[in-house]
């Protein structure tokens, strides 16, 4: 079962509208877009059901609308797939608004769905030096993280993101997926994808994930109570 629902997360491409595929995703502009980083039918980090991808949002800064269009512009080539047209676009808005640490997320997504992992931490890194506890920066590092293995620092990149922004869905949801299928941690994982559900409202791929998690939870209680 495990792992039939991993093979299909790797299947499926992330959608902005879906969160990306189970378990190893991200959002940063508040519009639905075809996103970025591979969703599937099972937890993956790239994705979660509802809630659009990394595409980060201008935080509320006051800035010109051209630079505002430009950004736009940029995530709109990101959903579309032109990575090189969008990188060209927001790093012409960084050159403009190098504080903004949206940008370098949105620049390292496109970094790691082009599997340059290293420039992905580049720009992972630029984000986290200009706030070290950006949520969507930390939630791409934990994605990064994961890949190369390292489950611990990525779970703690996730809380990361987590604490600073308790409503953020798709940390939760990597959260989940990271418990589920790599630390084996079923009441966390069940936990993460039940609050996950609570933000973004029914999600039915996460709802079956749930009612599997809560079969297994009850399994692994009355094996422990049978060997006592």
């Amino acid at each position: 079962m495990l792992l039939r629902r991993f093979t299909s997360s790797l299947l499926k491409k992330p959608s902005m509208a879906a969160y990306c595929a189970r378990r190893f995703c991200l959002p940063v502009l508040t519009i639905c877009l075809a996103l970025l980083a591979g969703c599937g039918s099972m937890p993956s980090d790239t994705s979660a059901s509802g809630q659009g991808g990394d595409n980060e949002s201008v935080d509320g800064r006051v800035i010109p609308p051209n630079v505002q269009t430009l950004y736009e512009q940029a995530v709109a080539s990101m959903a579309a797939g032109d990575d090189m047209e969008a990188s060209l676009r927001f790093q012409e808005f960084l050159l403009q608004y190098p504080d903004y640490p949206g940008a370098h997320v949105n620049l390292a997504i496109i970094h790691s769905r082009n599997n340059d992992d290293l420039a992905a931490e580049a720009s992972i890194t630029d984000a986290l030096i200009l706030d070290p506890l950006y949520p969507q920066a930390n939630n791409q590092l934990g994605m990064l993280l994961r890949r190369q293995g390292k489950f611990t620092e990525a779970e703690a990149a996730y809380t990361r993101a987590v604490t600073a922004d308790p409503d953020y869905a798709l940390a939760h949801y990597n959260l989940g997926v990271l418990n589920d299928l790599y630390l084996q941690r079923l009441d966390a994982a069940l936990r993460h994808y039940e609050r996950y559900q609570e933000i973004v409202g029914e999600d039915k791929q996460v709802m079956r994930w749930i009612a599997d998690l809560k079969r297994r939870v009850i399994a692994t209680q009355r094996s422990a109570n049978v060997t006592e």
